[in-house]
């Protein structure tokens, strides 16, 4: 072997240690420890900032260079293993010895990078599998002048292709949402589950402010992702509900979300890079609930309001203790109008006002003068439930109009009918804030006018309503 080329190694990577440099050492192949040279401190902290074990060789197997990862990992100083001829005996048991050595020097012949396991000896006596990238170092005249390898623990490095694999199929095989967004909230990497859900490819949301993706909800999903990175992730994933802008037009949704905080594992202190935010869209499953939860309730309300005029005496005490327990979470109001002949006459109502029982009109019932067209005159003419309600920016203009309370917005008309009579008609009224009716809000409607209808059929026959005309055939 030439001059230049066992010389080569300490010229290529530097000329730190090594006996060719003044640094310590005896005879190649001795395997007497020998300690570092000073070297030059840019490659010196260069090498001991590595987050992976460094060593280098020069021609003859020689170690030249060994960094504080290694020592960490096998316990052995540089001091202890610079200088020793490959790891014979101290950091490979005797027996591996020659292999190791040949597959590590057998780089210096081979294009490219060659990959290792060995087990290795630590210091302590106890043994750790490695693996070990290798690569041939070239002199000044191209020719091979030693080897470098870079090695870590196997499980270590195994924990990194693993959470380098989850990585990879949380964004293409999750069936979650994963989005993981920026300081300033904006989205960086989004997978295909999210991309669907967003109604967006998963390049089109990068970078935009999520106001620009959801028309309504933004603001609370900031405020989440904004107190995740404040003071860290919530105990359980929570509900957010969204209005998505989409071609078809607006989409209400409901996703299901949990958040992460996430910092940098190189920083000395937690270093925020963003939130990694997963959902997926359990809107069928809430819609469900919430429609279970409804139907339970009303189904209470009209048990109870059953058992409660079960104990009236007057059949129309009855009628307006029923519609009492109707209105709870459905309506705001309602009117009760008779037929008078051809005419709806106002029996029963709750105040104009605001919010109030329904109570029978004090003096008697005050005839109604509806215009053609009025949702309770269709529904007297139809037998059958109307819904109505006001176009937008109508304000009380649309109720005035209709002789309802000034804050009604929407209306559910239910005709009363009893013994195939129709008796008159039932409103309920909500107001703006509130979502219009809807046909299961309309079966609702149906069940307390059946009960309704019933009462005001017994006061009839009992002379309670000797003012008002009798019913017409339905």
């Amino acid at each position: 072997m030439s001059a230049s080329r066992s010389s080569g190694i300490a010229d290529a990577i530097g000329p730190e240690e090594g006996p060719e440099n003044g640094g310590p050492g005896g005879a190649p192949g001795s395997g007497t420890p020998a300690g570092p040279a000073p070297g030059p401190p840019l490659l010196a902290a260069l090498l001991d900032g590595m987050d992976a074990a460094f060593c280098a060789f020069d021609a003859h197997g020689t170690v030249t260079h060994w960094n504080r990862e290694a020592e960490r990992v096998l316990g052995w100083s540089a001091a202890e293993a610079v200088g020793r001829s490959g790891f014979a005996g101290w950091a490979v048991r005797r027996a591996d010895a020659g292999d190791v050595q040949r597959r590590l020097m057998a780089v210096m012949d081979t294009p490219g990078r060659q990959v290792h396991e060995f087990a290795l000896l630590c210091k302590s006596g106890g043994r750790v599998l490695v693996r070990t990238q290798s690569s041939a170092v070239r002199g000044a005249d191209g020719t091979p002048a030693g080897v470098y390898c870079a090695f870590s623990e196997v499980h270590a490095r195994i924990d990194l292709e693993r959470s380098i694999a989850l990585s990879e199929a949380l964004f293409e095989d999750m069936s979650w949402g994963v989005v993981l967004v920026d300081v300033d909230l904006r989205p960086t990497v989004v997978n295909s589950y999210a991309a669907r859900a967003l109604g967006a490819g998963r390049t089109a949301p990068l970078g935009r402010p999520l106001g620009e993706l959801i028309l309504r909800g933004a603001e609370e999903l900031e405020g989440a992702l904004q107190h995740v990175l404040a003071e860290g992730a919530p105990p359980a994933p929570a509900d957010l509900w969204v209005t998505l802008r989409t071609a078809e037009g607006e989409r209400r949704r409901c996703w299901r979300s949990g958040f992460l905080r996430l910092a940098s594992p190189l920083a000395e202190e937690p270093v925020p890079l963003g939130v990694g935010w997963m959902f997926q869209d359990v809107t069928d499953a809430r819609l469900a609930e919430q429609e279970a939860d409804r139907l339970r309730f009303r189904s209470n309300q009209l048990h109870r309001a059953a058992r409660q005029a079960a104990g009236c005496e007057d059949p129309l005490e009855a009628a307006t203790s029923s519609l009492d327990y109707a209105l709870a979470g459905f309506a705001d109001h309602v009117v009760v109008d008779l037929l008078c002949g051809e005419r709806l006459v106002r029996a029963a109502g709750t105040p104009a006002e605001g919010p109030g029982p329904c109570l029978l009109v004090s003096g008697g019932s005050i005839p109604v003068r509806y215009r053609a067209g009025h949702p309770a005159l269709q529904a007297v003419e139809r037998t059958g439930t109307v819904r109505a309600s006001a176009r937008a920016g109508a304000g009380e203009e649309w109720a005035a109009g209709h002789q309802w309370p000034r804050d009604a917005a929407h209306a559910l008309c239910a005709v009363l009918q009893s013994r195939g009579r129709t008796l008159g008609v039932v409103t309920f009224l909500r107001a703006a804030s509130r979502s219009a009716f809807e046909r299961p809000d309309a079966m609702y409607a149906e069940s307390v006018a059946v009960r309704v209808g019933s009462a005001v059929d017994l006061a009839r026959l009992t002379g309670r309503l000797d003012g008002v005309p009798g019913p017409r055939e339905a």
